[in-house]
């Protein structure tokens, strides 16, 4: 596998800006099929995930006499601007994926193919609640939640049983996860066994990634807004950011980790400098393949409750598909449990579908980690979702990246952090 493979081609849990400016279509491959038994599907994707999407192409048109399903992949760093263009000229393909973060702009603009015919109460049943509430915009849903992707907490079991952490008793689920002060004494026990240019651990906000701190948030039974206001400077943010500064002065993480970082959490981890990471499912086939050492995956502390951020991407259908019902029906093939269960064994991504929840996918790789990652999905709630999928998260990220940064690293106080976050959000809300 080549480094960084996945990383390259993938934008999960991040917020990244969803105003994109309008530019040219080259190389997209043109807009709506006029064939009647036609369909334009335009995403990104690994090689793994390119393999998998033709694969399943394949298998819908064998199913469908008479169907074609043409693929434009595109780099995701062009995806969305073309996208805007092509939505724009009234020529955008399809089907197209989207990743959650920018899924909202789409939906409450009113450029997707509302799929609420094409799904029974039966068959949304059939997923998890936040994911299908991630695809939704006001109830309605305008897209299938494809594929999901979690942090967990990855571990050097070498360098934790060397501090004289039992490695033997380590949480595997979320019932036996550690509470954050657990999580503090194991923090504090490998500060002391290790050397000063070595840290317990390093969390994964660098790069655009400043969002998943709200996942501390969340543990702690917070919001960030509730649709109309900002409802972050409360006891339950205080607690969160009191405790994710304790990061950086009890000297947990590497200084220069905070959310303005430019070097990936997982990369501290891999090269042994930090004896933890948090980690999206999706760099599991990237550190398995450059780390030298065993590591394992734990579930993410609890607070007052479970938490993690969301990753990974959607599927949908333009409004003005000229195959609108071919349209959903391919959208419904593509998350059957069989085309997921397929599609996330191969990439190492994980479902949302309840049926396949635990160990009921075979992953390609870390097969004996993966389960991990699908029951740390389960603690994202519907809640979670609807603040996470706001047409706004694109300047809230920016907002947790400067604030964040000043908290951690420039001095600010809590309060002051806690008041510019929500004078942020609701200039943003407004």
């Amino acid at each position: 596998m080549k480094k960084r493979s996945q990383r390259a081609v993938q934008a999960v849990g991040l917020f990244t800006a969803s105003a994109m400016l309008l530019s040219g279509c080259a190389g997209f491959g043109g807009g709506s099929a006029e064939d009647e038994g036609s369909l334009t599907f335009t995403a990104w994707g690994s090689e793994a995930e390119e393999a998998e999407f033709r694969d399943l192409i394949s298998q819908f048109e064998a199913e469908n006499e008479g169907v074609s399903v043409k693929l434009n992949l595109v780099p995701y760093d062009q995806m969305f601007s073309n996208i805007d263009a092509q939505l724009s000229a009234g020529n955008a393909p399809d089907v197209f994926r989207v990743d959650y973060g920018n899924l909202g702009v789409y939906s409450s603009q009113g450029q997707l193919l509302d799929l609420s015919d094409a799904f029974s109460a039966d068959e949304i049943a059939e997923f998890t609640p936040a994911m299908w509430e991630a695809v939704s915009f006001e109830g309605t849903p305008y897209g299938v939640p494809h594929q999901t992707d979690v942090s967990a907490l990855l571990v050097n079991t070498k360098m934790l049983a060397d501090a004289g952490i039992d490695t033997a008793s380590l949480p595997q689920t979320q019932e036996d996860a550690w509470s954050w002060e657990e999580f503090g004494d194991v923090a504090t026990q490998l500060r002391a066994s290790l050397p000063e240019n070595q840290y317990p651990f390093v969390y994964n906000w660098q790069l655009a990634g400043a969002a998943r701190w709200l996942s501390w948030l969340f543990q702690a039974d917070g919001t960030f807004t509730d649709g109309s206001k900002a409802t972050i400077d409360s006891a339950e943010g205080e607690r969160a950011l009191e405790f994710t500064k304790s990061f950086f002065d009890q000297g947990w993480v590497p200084p220069a980790s905070s959310t303005k970082g430019t070097v990936y959490a997982d990369s501290l981890f891999t090269e042994g400098t930090a004896a933890m990471t948090f980690a999206g499912s999706f760099l599991v086939p990237d550190i398995d393949y450059l780390t030298k050492f065993d590591w394992t995956a734990l579930p993410m502390p609890r607070d007052e409750r479970g938490a993690t951020d969301l990753g990974g991407n959607a599927l949908v259908a333009s409004k003005d598909s000229n195959n609108p019902e071919l349209a959903a029906e391919f959208l419904k093939f593509m998350v059957s449990e069989e085309a997921m269960a397929q599609f996330c064994a191969a990439t190492n991504e994980l479902p949302t579908r309840t049926a396949l929840s635990g160990d009921a996918i075979e992953f390609a790789v870390r097969p004996d980690i993966m389960p991990v990652f699908v029951d740390q999905a389960a603690t994202i709630e519907p809640s979670d979702v609807k603040q996470l999928t706001s047409p706004v998260m694109a300047a809230v990220n920016t907002a947790l990246q400067d604030q964040l940064e000043a908290a951690f690293v420039g001095g600010q106080s809590t309060t002051e952090t806690l008041a510019n976050l929500s004078a942020a959000i609701e200039e943003a809300a407004n």
